[in-house]
């Protein structure tokens, strides 16, 4: 592997790549390097191999044209380098629910909106080079580049056995992006080693299986099913638990992810569950006010309810968790069954299908019933196996209705 081109740059070059760096850095990018831009051919077919294979399940974004998102130089006319970057988001912010309710997990890298933050570093970089007067163009979360492969060529890290960009000094808490322009930028950067060696602790840490011998299959890996639009899917709905948003457990368990983390200071990944969301208080938004707080995130077509969708799955897996200690340890079931039962009756077919599962999944088919004449709710009272029903943790001398 090599960090090409351009060896031989004149000196105003050399200096003007220098400064990029610099100014990169200042702007908050924790690791930058420069490459040049010839298509990344090998990602190119890892992105028709995985198509073909059907890996890719109903995920787009860089493989709805791998062609085009495999070619920096379609991004930009007379395109010759790429500056890329990476912005950390491992530091912990966690917003804990109130006591007895049940609460959902969002994933490290959907805490904030770190692709400003990154994308406002990448503007930096530009503006520089337009300053010099070439041309630029900021890439960053909008599908048009492989990203990973990029950073790759650019000694930024390797990819990792959980397929994500692994950083020597920050793991694979990064996200990142590119700066492309037509000025002829000596390359920066050493190309890293694969740094996974045996290890495999990624693979048996996904929920559902969907990582193996370095290849992902997008069918069942939560990160992407809790964005992907429709029914999420049945086999995976008692895997996702408490996740409301994105999946980082891959990630978490990475050695060099959490050897970042203690020299940073930030103390070992898994010890704070991140930041969580109340469930109920969710499900009681109006669409403008679910947009409002949660906008940031990926919404197939901006629609609320897929939200909605992964917020009722995960009543089902944690409708019977939450406890008060106030009152005696009793369930706060009065109000996760008001809930059921609001989108059992509501406009939302796919809703009512996905409020009837948690219903059944918490054992109370008593408010299923009333609504099994909706195709939806037949279908769930039709698949449903005992086997999905969560273990009752009610304390004795209280019945799945609630009563004493």
């Amino acid at each position: 592997m090599s960090i090409p081109l351009n060896v031989t740059a004149s000196p105003g070059l050399d200096r003007l790549a220098d400064r990029l760096l610099e100014v990169g850095r200042e702007a908050g990018l924790v690791s930058v390097g420069i490459c040049d831009t010839q298509p990344f051919l090998e990602a190119r077919q890892e992105l028709f191999d995985r198509r073909e294979a059907g890996l890719a399940g109903t995920m787009a974004f860089t493989y709805r044209n791998p062609e085009r998102s495999t070619d920096p130089q379609r991004l930009l006319r007379n395109a010759a380098s790429l500056v890329v970057g990476a912005v950390s988001y491992r530091q912990p912010r966690t917003d804990v629910g109130a006591i007895g309710e049940p609460t959902a997990r969002v994933a490290r890298y959907a805490t904030d909106d770190y692709y400003t933050t990154l994308r406002s570093a990448l503007e930096r970089v530009a503006e520089e080079l337009r300053t010099a007067g070439y041309r630029a163009r900021v890439v960053a979360d909008d599908n048009a580049l492989v990203d990973r492969a990029a950073a790759v060529r650019a000694g930024l890290g390797w990819i990792g056995r959980n397929t994500g960009l692994i950083a020597p000094e920050e793991g694979g808490e990064v996200v990142l992006g590119s700066v492309v322009t037509d000025a002829e930028l000596p390359g920066r950067g050493t190309p890293v080693e694969d740094g996974c060696g045996s290890c495999r602790a990624c693979e048996p840490a996904c929920p559902t299986g969907a990582l193996a011998d370095g290849r992902l299959d997008a069918r069942k890996c939560l990160a992407w099913l809790v964005q992907a639009p429709g029914e999420f899917p049945r086999e995976h709905r008692a895997a996702l638990g408490d996740r409301l948003y994105g999946c980082d457990e891959c990630t978490v368990v990475c050695p060099p992810s959490r050897v970042a983390a203690r020299r940073h200071g930030d103390g070992p990944l898994g010890d704070d569950p991140g930041p969580t969301v109340v469930v109920l208080d969710l499900l009681g938004l109006d669409d403008e006010e679910v947009l409002e707080r949660y906008g940031r995130w990926y919404l197939p077509g901006r629609d609320p309810d897929a939200l909605r969708r992964n917020a009722l799955v995960i009543l089902g897996n944690t409708g019977h968790a939450g406890r008060d200690p106030r009152n005696g340890g009793h369930p706060v079931d009065s109000e996760v069954e008001a809930a059921l039962v609001r989108y059992l009756g509501g406009e939302s077919e796919l809703l009512a299908g996905h409020a009837a599962w948690a219903a059944l999944a918490l054992g109370r088919d008593d408010l299923v019933r009333p609504h099994r004449h909706r195709s939806a709710v037949a279908a769930e009272l039709a698949s449903f196996q005992p086997s999905e029903q969560q273990p009752s943790q009610q304390p004795p001398g209280i019945d799945q209705t609630g009563a004493s």
